[in-house]
This record gives structure tokens, C-alpha cells and sequence, in this order.
């Protein structure tokens, strides 16, 4: 029995030198620690950075591509009415629009000082307007491709506007100028601001049920 525990003793022993020694590999989170550090390639070169600083080093998310204006049309007004219906889902909100197609026939000229860009443009156009002692005029806010243009006048025959241009000029307004309006015709286009990739993709799927109609860039 002594014999026994003698080897029982002499071998707990043994083992606890052969870990002391690290002969059975190391256990603890501090002693392992500085080993694996000394076993990592060019560890010398590696540097604490803070929480602020690794937040920078990640790239911010490039942003989003955007399609500004996509067309779809001229469409008749039934099938109007049926790809309006199909675009709902889309809920694009104030980001689809629609507008009367031009007929092909003229049906008045207008004299008129071209789009300003913006309200406060067109603002100060009529400042400049009323300066020169011109007070017949109106700001055309509708959302048209006229939208923040000036009108100074329409008339049923070029002739009469030809008449008021010259006036105009002889007051010294000089940017005015004399257009046809066509009279409009019972066709719509549809225009639709701001799409993403995917929206873009899915319009493109609704108007392939409408192939009459062709899909392009707008301004």
C-alpha cells in the first residue's frame, strides 16, 4: 500500500514539473497570449486603433444610381388607363406624372421670354419686364416643359405675334421669342423621376406588355 502511493505521489509530481515546464502546453489566457503573438508573421508591425478610427477605415456605401426622368408613351387613352393601373404598384407617388401629347396641327402662336429654372427666376424676369414698362404678362407655373417661362401674348396668327415681338423689341426686351402651339390630341406619355435600377427594371417589365410604346430618357 505504501509503495503504492509513492508512485501515486512521484507521478502527480512529475506531471505538475512537465506543465510547469510548458512540456504539456500552456492553459492559461495570459500565458497563451504573448506565445501566439511571438508565432504571428511581422507581428511588430501591428497597432491598437480606436473604435472612431476603424469606423473611417470602412468605406461608406457608394450611393444609390438614380435614372432622373424615364418616358413611356404615346399612349391612347384606353390603354392609358391600363398601364396606369399596372405602374400603381410601383407607388411612385409625385414621382410619376403624366402629360398631354402635342397634336400635329398649329392651332395659336405664342410670344413668350423662354423658362427661368425656377419661380424666383421668373420672378425677377417680370421685375426686369415691369421696369421696361411691360405689364401684360403671365408666369406659367403649370408642370409643363413651359413651366417658369413668361407669356406675353398668344395669338391665331403668326402675323399678330410677329406684330407684338417687334413692339417688344423696340422696348428693349430682347430675350423674347414667338412659338407655335399645337393643338392636343387625345394621347398621353407618362414620366417617371428618380427611379433606382430595380425600379427602372420593373417599368421596363410593365411596358413590355404595352410593345407599341417606347421607353426613353426624358428631360
Amino acid at each position: 500500500m505504501l509503495k503504492l502511493l509513492f508512485w501515486l505521489l512521484l507521478a502527480v509530481n512529475a506531471a505538475l514539473f512537465a506543465l510547469g515546464q510548458g512540456y504539456l502546453g500552456y492553459f492559461q489566457a495570459d500565458a497563451h497570449e504573448p506565445q501566439r503573438l511571438k508565432n504571428q508573421l511581422n507581428s511588430e508591425k501591428l497597432r491598437l486603433i480606436s473604435a472612431a478610427d476603424a469606423a473611417r477605415a470602412v468605406p461608406a456605401p457608394a450611393p444609390p444610381e438614380l435614372f432622373a426622368c424615364t418616358e413611356v408613351g404615346n399612349f391612347l387613352m384606353a390603354d392609358a388607363r391600363r398601364f396606369e393601373a399596372a405602374v400603381d404598384v410601383l407607388a411612385l407617388g409625385e414621382r410619376q406624372s403624366r402629360r398631354n401629347v402635342a397634336g400635329q396641327e398649329i392651332s395659336s402662336y405664342i410670344v413668350y421670354i423662354p423658362p427661368q429654372g425656377s419661380k424666383e427666376g421668373a420672378d425677377k424676369k417680370a421685375g426686369e419686364l415691369k421696369q421696361l414698362g411691360v405689364s401684360n404678362y403671365f408666369i406659367m407655373s403649370d408642370n409643363t416643359p413651359m413651366r417658369w417661362a413668361i407669356s406675353l401674348g398668344v395669338f391665331k396668327l403668326e402675323a399678330g405675334a410677329q406684330n407684338l415681338l417687334a413692339s417688344l423689341n423696340k422696348q428693349g426686351v430682347h430675350s423674347a421669342r414667338v412659338a407655335p402651339r399645337y393643338s392636343g390630341s387625345k394621347q398621353l406619355a407618362f414620366q417617371f423621376r428618380d427611379l433606382d435600377r430595380a425600379g427602372k427594371t420593373r417599368l421596363a417589365q410593365i411596358a413590355a406588355g404595352f410593345p407599341e410604346q417606347e421607353m426613353h430618357s426624358c428631360k
